[in-house]
């Protein structure tokens, strides 16, 4: 069976990488498609024609939600932002198993 490698060698591994991740933008982005409020309009008939596509950005400011939309330009210039949030948050969860992890260890926690 192989050896698995030392956690330090994982824990700096995940450290160098998110040393490098670059500019993050947290929340989600959606594309929505919207009815007017116009009673004749297209969207409203059936089958319905709606509106969109319409890209938005939708986060927590505050505790409120706030939803912004953004152009197609617009979305595809701040993907990379976005992908490096979710890519971040994974390192930081696999960080946090490790130290787990290191602690159960070093402390002989869940030893019988």
């Amino acid at each position: 069976m192989p050896q698995s490698r030392p956690p330090s060698e994982r824990r700096r591994e995940l450290t160098a990488e998110i040393a490098d991740i670059g500019f993050i933008l947290p929340g989600s982005v959606n594309v929505v498609m919207n009815r007017c409020g116009k009673p004749r309009c297209a969207c409203h008939a059936d089958p319905p024609a709606l509106h969109g596509p319409y890209t938005t950005w939708t986060r927590k400011i505050a505790g409120k939600t706030v939803t912004r939309r953004l152009t197609p330009e617009q979305a595809d210039r701040y993907q990379p932002w976005f992908d490096n949030s979710r890519r971040l948050r994974q390192l930081i969860s696999e960080l946090e198993a490790l130290s787990l992890q290191a602690a159960a260890h070093t402390e002989g926690w869940g030893e019988k």
